[in-house]
Order: C-alpha cells, then sequence, then structure tokens
C-alpha cells in the first residue's frame, strides 16, 4: 500500500553551507577574489526650476585609467537620470534594467515615471545583493510632485538630500557644495556650482579625471551637456596625427632564402588517447 506524499514545511534561517565550503577553500590556501578600488566624483543638486546632476569621465582598473571618456549619467526615464560610481559593470546593468522597467510602466499606466517608482526599484534590488553589487547611485529627476534628488547606498540605503556627492572624490566635491550652495540657484548658477564640485574632485582624487558631464533636468525637458568642461586638455596635438618626425633608417638589408624540405618520419605506432 502506497502511503501518500506529505508535504514537509522548509526550514527557517540562514544556510551556512557557502560558509563551510569558503572555510574549507582558505585552508588549501584558495582565497576569495578581493573588491576592486574605482574612483568616480558624481554630484547632485536642487536648484530654483529642477535638478542637475554631474558626473567625471574617468574610468579606472585598479592603477590604470581603462577610459578617458566614459558616460556616468545613465538614462532612466525622459524625466529621470543616475550617475553611478563603483563597479561600471554594476552601475550599466542596474540602471539599465530600472530603466525598462519604468518604460513598460510607462506603457502600462501611460504616466510618466515618478522618481519614487525608480528609487524604490534600484533599492530593492541593491539590498536584495547585500552589498555585493557595487552600485553607489545619485538619483535625480523631476516629476509631478517636483524635484527629487537621492543618493542610493550599494547595500540600499538611501538619503534625500537638497545636495549629494558620491564616489572617491566625493569629500572634495562636497566641501565646495557646503561652503557655496544655496537654496533657489538660478540655471547659470547650478550648472557652474556643479562644474567646480566636479573639477575638485578631478584635481584632487586620483580615481577621478578627464572632463566633465552635467544633466539639467526641468519640468518637460532634460538637457545633457556632454563634455561639458575640459579641464585636462592635451598640452600637444599634432594636426596631421601622432607622426614621426623622422622615418626610422634601414642600416641593413639580407635575405636568406629558406630551402622547401620535408622530413617522413615512419615506423613508429599512432598515438592514442
Amino acid at each position: 500500500m502506497s502511503h501518500p506524499a506529505v508535504d514537509v514545511p522548509l526550514k527557517g534561517g540562514f544556510s551556512f553551507e557557502l560558509c563551510r565550503r569558503n572555510e574549507m577553500l582558505s585552508k588549501k590556501g584558495l582565497r576569495p577574489p578581493s573588491f576592486l578600488k574605482t574612483g568616480t566624483t558624481i554630484v547632485g543638486l536642487i536648484f530654483q526650476d529642477g535638478v542637475i546632476l554631474g558626473a567625471d569621465t574617468r574610468a579606472t582598473e585598479g592603477p590604470i585609467v581603462a577610459d578617458k571618456n566614459c558616460e556616468k549619467i545613465h538614462y532612466m526615464a525622459p524625466n529621470i537620470y543616475c550617475c553611478g560610481a563603483g563597479t561600471a559593470a554594476d552601475t550599466e546593468a542596474v540602471t539599465d534594467m530600472v530603466s525598462s522597467q519604468l518604460q513598460l510602466h510607462w506603457y502600462h499606466t501611460g504616466r510618466e515615471s515618478r522618481v519614487v517608482t525608480a528609487l524604490t526599484l534600484l533599492k530593492s534590488h541593491l539590498f536584495k545583493h547585500q552589498g555585493y553589487v557595487q552600485a553607489a547611485l545619485v538619483l535625480g529627476g523631476v516629476d509631478v510632485s517636483g524635484p527629487h534628488l537621492h543618493t542610493i547606498y550599494p547595500h540600499g540605503s538611501t538619503d534625500t538630500l537638497p545636495f549629494a556627492t558620491m564616489g572617491s572624490g566625493s569629500l572634495a566635491a562636497m566641501a565646495v557644495f557646503e561652503s557655496k550652495y544655496s537654496e533657489g540657484l538660478t540655471r547659470d548658477e547650478g550648472i557652474k556650482l556643479v562644474t567646480e564640485a566636479i573639477c575638485s574632485g578631478i584635481f584632487n582624487d586620483l580615481g577621478s579625471g578627464s572632463n566633465v558631464d552635467v544633466c539639467v533636468i526641468t519640468k518637460g525637458q532634460t538637457e545633457y551637456l556632454r563634455n561639458h568642461q575640459l579641464p585636462n586638455p592635451r598640452t600637444y596635438i599634432n594636426e596631421k596625427g601622432y607622426l614621426f618626425p623622422k622615418k626610422t633608417e634601414i642600416l641593413l638589408t639580407k635575405i636568406t632564402p629558406l630551402e622547401a624540405a620535408v622530413e617522413v618520419i615512419g615506423g613508429g605506432d599512432a598515438m592514442e588517447e
């Protein structure tokens, strides 16, 4: 006689199987990969008409400058943009994923996306991964309730501030904001202050550098100023390209013909795997 299957409820609590595995691997001399030091300066502020975001354009790979003109201000929705600091792959993947969800939400409702919706999606995803997704974000946008500026940390915690900085150059940028920010800034004053904050990170942080990108978001309009300022121009650029003034001299030319000789080796058995 067959017994009916009994559903056993799942046991609660944490599973420590990976901890035991990692401990066993460490005893054998295998160390888990460590976090890679990254560098960035991203900022944002609220002015009288909306939000202004700013970022530098240097991408680093340890001590190497991998890209001198990358884009760190990511599109989320027509009225929402997001600056990313941390691991480049993580910031791009997270912002692209949430941007697609906001697009589907706009198709479903037919209404403009709200900044708090993007904030909730981003922080829920990052909290779920407990900081292993290395994405530190500055989210800004303008919706039906006005301008909004938020910071999102890799573990999922958030802040709502009138001005914010993140990245390895955030301390230098915050010093500029705390000394010069005031409420009711005009568009030109806000762009000037954001540019100055990014430049302070560029000149005082080795992980930040190259150019300044600025994004101005107002009600019904977004202006993305790519390479708004070039604080580190090349001192010498040849109009004809990078050419040597004198060609390399040929000291000796020697041609050695190769004889076509084929050596046949026989008498052996075929090799087996």
